[in-house]
């Protein structure tokens, strides 16, 4: 957005902020000072009490850029909008509750069995602030130069403070609540409050219109699929959104971060999208160094948008300082020692030297032009330059065997990022050899939009769409090989329904490995890979993307299998099916049909029963009560010895649910977003 919405304060219409209801989005709302002696102070933080005092020391010293980012200009007022991530710590306590709409799943549920995972649900009285491993900080930042002031100025932040990466969101909020609370003040954020409270529960993956005063937010959250568990997102939600085919409207967001600007944050490096692309893929450590906090968040979101709609595990942090708690243990690690699986967003440029082990660095953006830092003319990379002024092959190609980017290049590697330290460049640095070709046909589709910034805008936004849409693609095809083992069955014609579903075929890294070498990688990745890409799925499999999502894809296999065949239960002519069963069979099916009534029953007294569970039952009883009938006597009257078992078989609306002599009671139903809370 580039333009600030329009938004007036009307005293009569105000609005009262409810924490609790604001919770759903907004954490806290915080306003942090730049103190000449004491340093960030917060000065309000709306509802109080919500953070601790390692989580306010966080908050307020990653609100600021760093002094060698800040610009140097001496404009009278500068301002710029970021966000950053940081890790929460299991035992920091937490304040105000919050009664959230959305579910969640704790860290209990998120190592159930399949069997368990059903009964996920979503839950009115769940606390998503308590679960959620990382906050989120959105952060408004305004330098204010006078050279009145000690130090010829001051700063001030205003941070939204959020368990969702919902940047889409923040950021128009940021473009009316920054200048908003520098006019009036404290009533700023009283009544930004108040119209958030307003706001309906978040609904991943949909276009949601949000009012703020006189202005309507109206933007596409990430689908849940995209969603770490810990940001309350049940299995069920993400079923929907996991079909093996490409959307056919690109505005819908498949990942994180769908509107970050690809094109414009990685201008200078396109033909390196594919190597970043798999560096993501398999986790690989990155640090990103731009000049700007705005720059290099900007990079990281992007970045992490490109593996869309992979589940992206790696920790990423769109904006990460010294004061990081983190920081001291990666300041810690030697040389070949091993980093975590992050993407690390910085503009300071000690963590050239703190963190010089880390194995790749790409450096993106442009400094102000009256940074002390210089922009060199040449945007030359460590490996493969790229043209700034043209995206076409030709140019490409003439760019790349040209003696003078060829002296770059290993004038580049030679120096190493150290480089940095003296002028700005727009390069990576890394040993990996990437697996993927550039796309070049990709790369002639970009256009080059001149020196117009209005045109320049609108056709990043052109440029953005081709490139994210090519890299949807690029892994949708990559993961398609994983799709036979989240295929759900139905019964087959003649069977029972009523028997439990066959289990998903059992995956084996060696086994897949195998069964994929024989029978290829597909059309579409053989024209784009060397001929090593069998290599690129084992590193994928030992990497932390692959895991948390196959999980993830397998509990949803899992469910849709489970309703399927509670539909065809729903269907199934009971008195058809027992004329073509032997005596056994039928004590078999009798045995089923009381175990599913049971756990259907079970749910509905335990509220987390859907729609249609009331119906369902019904039809189990009369099931199971056709199938009594066509019992001999005597094993009818051993039945009935079982008090439950009579009252069920006499259609009582609710016998007690009594454990069964030598039977466990199993949980039977379907997880639904209409269950009622």
């Amino acid at each position: 957005m580039s333009r600030s919405p329009s938004f007036s304060v009307k005293s009569e219409l105000s609005v009262k902020a409810d924490p609790d209801a604001m919770q759903r989005w907004v954490l806290a709302f915080c306003i942090i000072r730049f103190d000449l002696e004491q340093g960030q102070l917060i000065e309000e933080c709306y509802p109080p009490g919500c953070l601790t005092q390692e989580e306010e020391l966080e908050v307020a010293f990653s609100s600021f850029p760093d002094s060698v980012s800040q610009h140097q200009n001496r404009s009278s007022i500068h301002d710029c909008i970021f966000f950053f991530r940081f890790q929460r710590h299991k035992h920091s306590k937490q304040g105000n509750g919050t009664s959230s709409e959305i579910s969640e799943i704790d860290d209990k549920e998120t190592s159930s069995t399949p069997d368990e995972v059903k009964s996920i649900r979503r839950s009115r009285s769940t606390d998503i602030s308590k679960s959620s491993k990382y906050l989120y900080g959105y952060v408004f930042n305004r330098q204010r130069h006078d050279e009145r002031l000690k130090r010829g100025g001051e700063q001030k932040s205003v941070v939204i403070l959020s368990h969702g990466p919902y940047y889409s969101v923040f950021r128009p909020l940021l473009q009316i609540m920054g200048p908003l609370y520098f006019d009036i003040g404290r009533k700023a954020i009283e009544h930004i409050a108040g119209y958030v409270s307003l706001w309906p529960s978040p609904v991943p993956g949909k276009l949601m219109e949000l009012p703020i005063g006189n202005a309507m937010l109206k933007v596409n959250l990430p689908p849940a699929h995209s969603l770490p568990l810990e940001s309350g997102i049940s299995y069920e939600e993400s079923a929907s959104s996991m079909a093996p085919f490409l959307p056919s409207n690109p505005s819908v967001p498949q990942g994180l971060f769908h509107d970050s600007d690809i094109f414009g944050t990685f201008r200078g490096l396109l033909l390196q999208l594919w190597l970043l692309w798999e560096l993501l893929l398999i986790g690989e450590p990155i640090l990103i160094i731009a000049p700007t906090p705005p720059q290099c968040c900007e990079a990281v979101a992007s970045l992490v948008s490109l593996v869309a709609p992979l589940l992206c595990s790696v920790d990423f942090r769109p904006y990460f300082t010294i004061h990081d708690p983190d920081f001291a243990q990666l300041n810690a690690l030697q040389e070949g020692d091993k980093y975590p699986p992050m993407v690390l967003g910085v503009t300071n440029l000690f963590f050239l030297k703190a963190l010089r082990y880390i194995p790749h660095i790409v450096s993106v953006g442009s400094p102000a032009p009256s940074s002390s830092r210089v922009t060199i003319a040449s945007r030359s990379t460590g490996r493969i330059p790229a043209k700034q002024e043209g995206f076409g092959l030709q140019q490409l190609s003439l760019k790349k065997f040209s003696p003078s980017s060829l002296f770059n290049a290993v004038k580049l590697r030679r120096d190493g990022p150290l480089c940095l330290m003296t002028e700005h460049k727009e390069a990576i640095w890394s040993t990996y050899v990437a697996t993927t070709k550039p796309d070049t046909s990709i790369l002639n589709r970009l256009i080059d939009a001149g020196m117009s910034p209005r045109v320049e805008e609108s056709m990043s936004v052109v440029n953005n769409e081709i490139l994210r849409r090519h890299f949807l693609e690029l892994t949708t095809n990559f993961l398609a090989p994983f799709g036979p083992y989240f295929r759900a069955t139905t019964p087959s014609e003649g069977s029972s329904p009523y028997a439990d579903p066959p289990p998903l075929p059992p995956f084996n890294a060696d086994d897949f490995l195998m069964s994929l070498s024989a029978r290829g990688v597909g059309k579409f990745l053989s024209k784009r890979m060397r001929s090593n890409w069998l290599d690129l799925y084992r590193r994928f499999l030992k990497g932390p993307n692959f895991l948390p999502w196959f999980q993830r894809r397998l509990a949803i296999a899992e469910n849709e299998q489970h309703r399927l065949w509670r539909q065809a239960r729903m269907k199934t002519d009971i008195h058809l099916l027992i004329t073509k069963m032997p005596e056994l069979e039928i004590v078999d099916c009798f045995d089923a049909i009381e175990r599913h009534l049971l756990g259907e029953m079970q749910l509905q007294q335990s509220g987390r029963a859907i729609s249609d569970s009331a119906t369902m039952c019904q039809k189990l009883k009369g099931d199971l009560q056709a199938v009594f009938n066509v019992l001999p006597n005597d094993m009818q009257q051993l039945l009935l010895l079982n008090p439950q078992r009579a009252a069920l078989l006499q259609g009582s609306s609710s016998p007690e649910l009594t454990k069964l002599p030598g039977r466990p009671s199993i949980q039977v139903g379907v997880v639904s977003s209409n269950s009622p809370r």
